[in-house]
C-alpha cells in the first residue's frame, strides 16, 4: 500500500509534519535535512515516541547508518511486522538516496511506491548534505509523490528568543529581549551551538536576570560575532582592539583565509547598509536582501555604516578581494602578517 502525495521541502512541509504528527496522521515516508540539527533530532525523538510504544523500541524501531545498509537491507526491514505496535520506525542517516546506482534507485523507488503502512521511514541527512539530483526524473518524481521532504530551519528571531527565554527559565533565570537579541548575535542563532552555551551561563550567572557581561564572561562568540568587532573596532579607529581581536582569533588557530572571507562578506554588508542610508532605505530592506530573522544584526549593520562613507565601504571591499586573491596564488606569502597589514590599511584609508 502506498501513501498519497505530500508537498515537498520548505517551512510548509515542516508545519505539516507538526500537524501530523500532533493529529496522529503520519505519512509513510519523510526526507529529514536543514542545518537547525537541534530540532531535527527534537522531532525524530517525538515520531518516535509518537509511533513505538514504550518498551518496545528493540522490536519496533530500527536506526541505521547509510554507508552500512543497501536498498534491499532497508526493504527487509520496512517488511518486518510490529510487535505489539501498530508500526514500525525505519530511520537511515546519511544514506545519500541520489548517489546510488541505478539498480538501487530502482530498488529503492518500489520501496517508496509499496510502502508497508505499518511503517514509516525516515531518511536523515546529517553530515551530508540533501541535494537533489533533478536529472534522475523517476527517483525524485518518486520521493514528490510517496515522500514528504521536511526542512530544519533556523527558527526566526521573535521564536528563537522566546525558545531561549524557556531554555533559561527552566534553569531558573530570566532573560529580557535585547539580551537574548545580544546572545543569539553572539553565538550564533542556531539552537544546536545555543544549548550548550545556555547551560554554561546559566551556571555562571550569580543574579536571576541574565546579563550581557555574563555572556561575555563565558560564552564561546561565533566567528561572524568576532569579526563584527573587529570591523567596528576598525571604523571607531581603535586599532589596538581591532588587532587584539584578530590576535585571539589567530590563537585559537582559526586559518587567516577563513577570517579574511568573514572579513570581507561583513564589508560588504556594512557597504550595503551605507548604501541603503543613503538612498533612504530602512532595516526591513537590509533583513531581506540578507534574508536575516531578526532585526538586530540589521540595526548593527546601520549603526557601523553610519561611521564610514561608501567610498570607504567601497575601497574596504576590494582590499579584502585584492588580500583574498594574493592568499590564494601567491607563494610564500604570510597570511598572518597580511591580515595585520590589512588592518592598518583599512584604519589609514579612513583618515
Amino acid at each position: 500500500m502506498a501513501y498519497g502525495k505530500k508537498p515537498s521541502g520548505g517551512s510548509g512541509a515542516f508545519q505539516k509534519f507538526k500537524g501530523d504528527l500532533s493529529g496522529g496522521t503520519l505519512g509513510g515516508a519523510y526526507i529529514f535535512y536543514g542545518e537547525e540539527s537541534y530540532l531535527r533530532e527534537y522531532y525524530l525523538e517525538a515520531l518516535r515516541k509518537k509511533l513505538i510504544p514504550a518498551g518496545f523500541e528493540e522490536f519496533n524501531y530500527h536506526r541505521v547508518e547509510g554507508k552500512d545498509v543497501n536498498v534491499q537491507a532497508l526493504t527487509e526491514m520496512a517488511e518486518a511486522m510490529p510487535m505489539m505496535a501498530e508500526r514500525t520506525l525505519l530511520v537511515a542517516v546519511d544514506f545519500d538516496i541520489f548517489k546510488l546506482n541505478e539498480e538501487q534507485r530502482d530498488r529503492l523507488i518500489a520501496l517508496l511506491e509499496d510502502i508497508p503502512p505499518y511503517c514509516c521511514i525516515v531518511f536523515v541527512y546529517d553530515t551530508v548534505e540533501y541535494k537533489p539530483n533533478k536529472t534522475m526524473k523517476k527517483l525524485c518524481k518518486a520521493i514528490d509523490s510517496h515522500a514528504e521532504a521536511v526542512e530544519f530551519r533556523p527558527a526566526s528571531g521573535s521564536d528563537l528568543e522566546a525558545w531561549v527565554a524557556r531554555r533559561f527559565r527552566a534553569l531558573g533565570k530570566e532573560i529580557d529581549r535585547q539580551t537574548a537579541e545580544y546572545l543569539i548575535f553572539t553565538c550564533g542563532g542556531l539552537m544546536t551551538g545555543l544549548v550548550p552555551e545556555i547551560a554554561k551561563i546559566g551556571a555562571y550567572a550569580k543574579g536571576k536576570s541574565i546579563t550581557r557581561a555574563d555572556i561575555d564572561a563565558v560564552a564561546d562568540p561565533v566567528l561572524s560575532a568576532e569579526v563584527f568587532r573587529l570591523s567596528d573596532a576598525v571604523l571607531q579607529g581603535d586599532y589596538d582592539r581591532a588587532s587584539a581581536i584578530l590576535g585571539d582569533l589567530l590563537k585559537m588557530q582559526t586559518e587567516p583565509i577563513v577570517i579574511l572571507a568573514a572579513l570581507g562578506s561583513q564589508l560588504r554588508r556594512i557597504y550595503t547598509a551605507r548604501l541603503a542610508i543613503d538612498s533612504g532605505r530602512d532595516k526591513y530592506w537590509l533583513m531581506e536582501l540578507w534574508d536575516m530573522r531578526s532585526d538586530y544584526p540589521a540595526k548593527l549593520l546601520l549603526s557601523a555604516a553610519r561611521r564610514a562613507s561608501a567610498e570607504w565601504c567601497a575601497g574596504a571591499v576590494q582590499m579584502c578581494q585584492t588580500l583574498d586573491r594574493r592568499m590564494k596564488s601567491e607563494k610564500g606569502i604570510d597570511p598572518a602578517g597580511e591580515l595585520k597589514l590589512l588592518l592598518v590599511r583599512l584604519g589609514a584609508a579612513r583618515k
